[in-house]
């Protein structure tokens, strides 16, 4: 198989590449770090000020939203420039990539250019409300609840693993407003401020041990928290379809990612036995699946062609391989791997994981992989209904 792209494609990916050989800030501009997933200091923010100015934050969006209207190939091709040089467009990935993305879709007019604006040009942050202690994989679970007063909604509940929830500017927040219809049917979404009464955030810490200046899962808890009823978003009740389509956007070309990372273990994991050779060729055959899966899928949204198959598959096989791949890499390296960096290169310093440098926390942070954008189990039994055609038990 031959994977080539025609002339356009490669005549915007040379653009790109100018754009960033040109213009990626040096180690010496971006000494002050990111505390969280939404905090974002102010060479961040200059940073991606200066990509949605030229139309390379979100290309495949119009020029009003940081894109230039770029085609599913052109949209790959960048994505595959930052990952190949390990840079982070934006340092609030999911307030661009999810929340913004999820109100240019099905946000109003207002909110789009009160609230995703905004996070475009890295003046707020915003992070993503969705999971709650008894509400993970299984959203429809969820028990926070809105209650319509007069122009406002009065919020009470909790939600849990929220990424920089403390350094967000507002969230993305899935409530219940029906309970007496199906669990499905009863959700919507709010934009709420997290400097509102009644919000409180408390960030943990997780299995690297971070310090407390680092903390990024965050559980916030809201006490009769006042939402003007024109923070909704989408329909009373239309929650759901909001959900499918935020997840959506993070799906889309996550297998990149993980293709990305693997790739950067292969070329950090320096066998010296026999069994360690045999390892490091299984992560190779991984990658080479991935890529090609993802590939497939690629071509797939490019002829308008959208199928459960080219989402599911590569998440599921990326998520699984990259976690291999860094067990083997710290079992290789033995003590080492507590503490030895295990990440370079010349972009090290604009990527969010510069500081998680050890085997053992590319390793323990691989797991998140295989929760975020939908769990593994999650991802098969999909693949078992929609691909397969099984039955449900």
């Amino acid at each position: 198989m031959q994977l080539a792209f025609d002339p356009d494609v490669e005549e915007f990916r040379a653009e790109f590449a100018a754009f960033l050989d040109e213009h990626t800030p040096s180690a010496s501009d971006t000494l002050e770090r990111p505390r969280s997933v939404s905090h974002m200091p102010q060479w961040a923010r200059d940073w991606q000020r200066l990509l949605f100015d030229n139309g390379w934050l979100l290309p495949a969006q119009p020029p009003e939203f940081g894109g230039r209207n770029a085609s599913v190939l052109q949209t790959f091709v960048h994505a595959e420039e930052l990952s190949r040089r390990r840079i982070y467009h934006s340092f609030n990935p999911q307030g661009v990539n999810i929340v913004a993305a999820s109100l240019i879709t099905f946000g109003s007019d207002e909110q789009k250019h009160q609230w995703a604006v905004p996070v475009l040009k890295g003046e707020r942050t915003a992070s993503l409300g969705m999971s709650e202690p008894s509400a993970g994989s299984d959203l429809a679970s969820l028990r926070t609840r809105a209650v319509r007063d007069g122009d406002e909604f009065v919020v009470n509940g909790q939600k849990v693993w929220t990424s920089g929830a403390h350094d967000a500017d507002f969230l993305l927040t899935f409530v219940r407003t029906d309970p007496d219809a199906p669990k499905h049917k009863g959700i919507s979404v709010l934009l709420i401020p997290t400097d509102l009464p009644g919000v409180v955030r408390r960030p943990f810490a997780d299995i690297c041990g971070q310090g407390e200046e680092n903390k990024d899962f965050n559980e916030v808890f809201f006490t009769d928290v006042r939402v003007p009823a024109e923070n909704l978003v989408g329909p009373l009740n239309g929650g759901w379809g909001v959900a499918n389509g935020s997840l959506g956007h993070e799906r889309t070309m996550m297998w990149l990612g993980f293709a990305d990372r693997i790739a950067n273990s292969i070329a950090d994991f320096h066998p010296t036995n026999a069994l360690e050779r045999d390892q490091l060729a299984t992560t190779i055959m991984d990658y080479q699946a991935l890529r090609l899966l993802g590939s497939v899928g690629i071509a797939k949204a490019a002829r308008g062609e959208v199928d459960v198959a080219s989402v599911s598959i590569p998440k599921l096989l990326g998520a699984e391989a990259e976690m291999h791949a860094l067990r083997h890499a710290l079992e290789a390296a033995g003590p080492d791997g507590l503490v030895h960096p295990a990440t370079s290169g010349p972009y090290a310093h604009m990527n969010l994981d510069h500081y998680f440098a050890s085997w053992f926390e590319r390793y323990a942070r691989s797991f998140s992989g295989t929760i975020a954008g939908g769990t593994s189990e999650i991802q098969r039994n999909i693949i078992a209904q929609q691909v397969l055609g099984l039955p449900r038990r």
